[in-house]
Order: C-alpha cells, then sequence, then structure tokens
C-alpha cells in the first residue's frame, strides 16, 4: 500500500548534510518527494512511499547521518497521494 508522510525532523540536523543523507536513504527505498531546511533549525520532508520501504526510511531518519543529533521525528499521515517522480532536495 502506498502511504505519504509529511515529516518533521528536529534537533541538530542542519549543517551536517542531513538533507543529501535523506535523498539518498530516499532513492534506496523507492521513496518519491522532497526535503527542505525549516528556518527554525530542522527539516521537512515530503515522502511518498509503500509502506514496508516507508518504514525502513523512518527508521533511517531517526537515526541521521554521523554528525546529526536527531532528537525528534515527527510524522502526520497526508490523506491522498501527491504526484513525485523521484526524491529531490528543495532550497
Amino acid at each position: 500500500m502506498m502511504v505519504q508522510y509529511e515529516i518533521k525532523v528536529e534537533g541538530r540536523v542542519q549543517g551536517v548534510g542531513f538533507r543529501y543523507f535523506v535523498q539518498k536513504r530516499a532513492t534506496e527505498w523507492h521513496i518519491a518527494g522532497w526535503v527542505k531546511n525549516t528556518v527554525d533549525g530542522g527539516v521537512l520532508v515530503m515522502a511518498q512511499g509503500r509502506t514496508e520501504d516507508m518504514d525502513v526510511f523512518l527508521d533511517h531518519l531517526r537515526r541521521g547521518p554521523s554528525m546529526a543529533r536527531v532528537d525528534r521525528v515527527i510524522e502526520v499521515p497526508v490523506q491522498g497521494l501527491g504526484h513525485f517522480d523521484d526524491f529531490r532536495i528543495k532550497y
């Protein structure tokens, strides 16, 4: 089953390669969508994929890259699926 989440990641997640980490993991797990930094120092992810792939992807987000410190991950299910062809970094 396909699912879509808006995911907010809080902690030391800017300036540590977090968006590139997210893009790489999303591509590995066939997740489509985007990632961007937020003005409050967090990262926002819109992710769409199969339930089992999304579970693994979310586990990666909870750990983050080695230089990051993930304090909190908030996943909000999105009703209806957007149209994403790939996974991009938004600036």
